[in-house]
């Protein structure tokens, strides 16, 4: 990854949960994909959605650093 492209990686997302609707600002991590988030509010356990590589993808307001770089998943799919 060059510097203009770390440079231009978001790297805090706003999780929304789907049961209650509560928001989180989360730090997502460049070199993994987090595949499971517990609700703050209900307890809920996010879980990636069908063909989503990570919660963020998935329910975040930001994609996840490999998708912002690559278009690619940090999971290989």
């Amino acid at each position: 990854m060059t510097r203009t492209e770390a440079a231009n990686l978001v790297l805090e997302s706003t999780l929304t949960c789907p049961q209650c609707g509560h928001q989180s600002v989360e730090v997502m991590p460049t070199n993994a994909c987090v595949f499971f988030h517990d609700c703050a509010a209900c307890g809920a356990l996010l879980k990636p959605r069908a063909g989503d590589c990570c919660v963020f993808c998935s329910y975040g307001s930001v994609p996840c650093p490999p998708i912002q770089q690559q278009g690619s998943s940090c999971c290989g799919r």
